[in-house]
Formats: C-alpha cells, structure tokens, sequence
C-alpha cells in the first residue's frame, strides 16, 4: 500500500527539523572528528598555581647569599657584655692552683688542686698520710693557697711555724720606801747589761744607736755631773734622743 501524500509531507518535516532538509535518496554524513571541548576551569587554576610556585622555588634557590661582614684586622672588638667589665672580670679567680706536699705523706710531690681545695685535699692527692703521721698537728679544713708548701710532721715532731712559748714573766717587785726606782730589767738572756756609770769607752760603743762620739759624751756627762741615777737620766747626754733611749733601756743599767 503506497504512503499518503501526508505521510510523506511528515517524514520530509522530520528529516529537516533534525539534519536540515535533504532530498530523499541522501543520508546525512557523520562529522569526521569530535569537536574539541573547552578546557575546565579548575585545570587552569591548577596551572597558574604550578607557575606561581615554581617562580618562588627559583628565586629561593638562586637568590644570592648574603656574606657576613669581615671585621677589620688590628682593630679591636669593643665588649658588649657588663659582666665582663669591671674589677671581677681583671681579677678572676685562677682554676686551678699548685702546693707543694712534704713530710709524713705517702708520696711527696708537687700537686695541681681546684681553686678552693683544702689542706685534706692535698694529703688525698699524694696518696694520704703515713701511718706515724701528726694529722691534729695541722689544720685539715684551711683552704690552699697557690703556691703554699704543706708539711705533715710525724708523731714527736714539732708542728710546722710552731715556736716554744715564752716564759711568763716574774711578778714586779714593788720598791721599798724611800728607795730609788729600780733599774730596769735584765736585757735578752746570755747578753750581760751595761754598766752606764762605770763602763769604758768600748763598753759603751757596743750598744745599739752609741758610737764612739756619744760613748765619749757619756763619760763626759757622768765626770761632770756625778753618776747616773736613773737609765732615763741619758736623755740629757747629748745625741740621745727618746728613739736611741728606747733601744738602750733594756741593754743598760745603773
């Protein structure tokens, strides 16, 4: 059964509406390529922040460096710190300090301490005391000195510096009335004192601060005069003054 001419006039408008109007013994041609679709939005972002980046990282890496400044030589550096001015700073405390360890020790020797060690830090570093040592004969807990020598004396001897006591003296005496005041007392022992109003000329010339002009002005006073009551009574010989009179009191008598 043949089509309609209304059928026909349809399919004519429907193959126009979709490919254009062709006559019917041609089909329409596929495109040859697809079309090439735009780029999306955010791979351009992504780019444009690649290129960005990139930049930074060069001038990061090729930058120039900035050289530290050389200071000039010969020139000296002008100290910034306060603590190191001042009197503290010239006078720093040495780190370490020498002494010299002798006597009844294990090994005498010169030894090097810390600053602020003491006299039992020294006997530990020279292997302790002996078993005849003193130790209570010298004080254990004083702080050294650089450059002291330390000496530990034996059971029996004497401690080091130690000197024997001098004799008390005796009671003064006082004078009987109406006698005249007493000479003064003996002079150093084994050196007999010196008569000043019977010795001789060479006799006095042995005193300190006398030669052999006041010697012979001695004599001249007590002809002149008569004997000397007191020692004092030299300070009227001429070329004795209170220093010489001093150093002759206890040398003289009458």
């Amino acid at each position: 059964m043949a089509p309609s001419p209304d059928d026909r006039f349809a399919l004519l408008v429907g193959r126009s509406s979709t490919h254009g109007w062709l006559p019917e013994d041609e089909e329409p041609e596929e495109d040859p390529a697809p079309r090439s679709r735009p780029v999306p939005a955010k791979l351009a972002v992504l780019a444009v922040l690649g290129v960005v980046l990139a930049g930074i990282v060069a001038f990061v890496v090729l930058a120039p460096t900035e050289e530290p400044a050389e200071l000039p030589v010969g020139e000296p550096v002008a100290a910034s710190s306060t603590a190191e001015s001042g009197p503290a700073a010239a006078t720093s405390a040495p780190v370490e300090i020498t002494v010299h360890v002798v006597g009844a020790v294990a090994r005498p020797a010169v030894v090097q301490l810390p600053h602020g060690s003491r006299v039992a830090d020294a006997l530990t570093a020279v292997g302790g005391p002996t078993d005849d040592a003193d130790t209570s004969a010298i004080n254990l807990a004083r702080v050294l000195t650089d450059g002291e020598q330390i000496i530990v004396p034996a059971h029996g001897e004497d401690a080091p510096g130690a000197a024997p006591a001098a004799p008390a003296a005796p009671p003064a005496v006082p004078p009987a009335p109406g006698a005249p005041p007493a000479g003064p007392g003996p002079g150093p022992p084994g050196q007999p004192l010196v008569n000043i109003n019977t010795a001789d000329a060479a006799g006095l010339d042995t005193l300190p601060g006398v030669g052999p002009a006041t010697a012979e002005a001695i004599i001249t006073h007590r002809t002149e005069n008569g004997p000397f009551a007191a020692v004092d009574d030299l300070i009227d010989v001429p070329g004795i003054g209170d220093a010489t009179l001093a150093r002759l009191r206890d040398l003289v008598t009458v």
